[in-house]
């Protein structure tokens, strides 16, 4: 199979899956993210490969949601379904039967930040950041990115992330426990494949065993706490007060 977007190289049992959309610095459109998630799928039956690494490109891994993206003309089905696009990538990768590593450098934004939650480890380069401005643009932060947060961090620090809107540095994002290793700058890649070659050495009927009875046990209301999340997200997006919010700022007047 082949993509636009990405591209797959292999390194004995270890894939590492790259995506780039170029200037625009990896923002998730619709075609990226169903591309990533088709990516996810094909791996489901592939035996000899027992991890994979997911990043973006030295400048971003992603700028997040791509508001230079012409809107869905297609009616309210056709709308929604494109909210719950991103759920449904989340879901796939977080599914895979091999461990997952997400290599982060350079920018990690909104969406970029609920991916590589959705994976295994993360592995994030020094001068590499998070940033989730959704609350800022009067959305909810969304792909069921939500609960993920509280398992790794605890119900205090989520909220302080996803409300407050602060660009979070690689350090305090592993001080906190979002990162799992740190890399030197531009360097995130390399890291994850070493972490990942070590879990591929491991006999891949364990190690999908017990990745599957964590996330069970720590993503056990994972489905019925944030299957909505899209949907309440539309629902803020069509409202007057966010739409006189994007109208201000495209006029120049950022909010905070």
């Amino acid at each position: 199979m082949s993509w636009d977007n990405i591209t797959i190289s292999r390194e004995g049992a270890v894939a590492t899956v790259r995506f780039d959309r170029g200037e625009r610095l990896n923002a998730f459109d619709a075609k990226l993210v169903e591309e990533l998630t088709e990516v996810a799928v094909s791996f489901a039956r592939d035996e000899e490969t027992h991890a994979v690494v997911l990043t973006g490109t030295t400048r971003a891994f992603s700028a997040g949601a791509d508001t230079k993206e012409d809107p869905e003309t297609g009616g309210f089905i056709a709308e929604r379904r494109r909210s719950h696009l991103g759920r449904y990538m989340c879901r796939a990768w977080e599914e895979m039967p091999q461990i997952t590593v997400a290599a982060i450098d350079g920018l990690a934004v909104g969406g970029g930040v609920a991916l590589p939650l959705a994976l295994d480890w993360r592995v994030m380069a020094e001068d590499a950041y998070f940033y989730v401005p959704e609350v800022r643009l009067g959305v909810n932060l969304q792909w069921q990115t939500i609960p993920r947060l509280v398992a790794l961090v605890g119900p205090a620090r989520a909220k302080r992330i996803a409300l407050l809107c602060e660009r979070m540095e690689a350090r305090q994002a592993h001080d906190w426990g979002l990162v799992d290793e740190l890399a030197p700058a531009g360097g995130a890649v390399p890291v994850a494949q070493a972490l990942a070659a070590k879990a591929a050495a491991m006999p891949m009927p364990a190690t999908t065993i017990i990745k599957e009875a964590v996330n069970t046990a720590s993503n056990a209301l994972l489905h019925a706490t944030a299957a909505m999340d899209s949907d309440v997200a539309l629902m803020l997006r069509n409202s007057d007060e966010v739409q006189r919010l994007w109208d201000d700022m495209r006029a120049g007047k950022m909010p905070g």
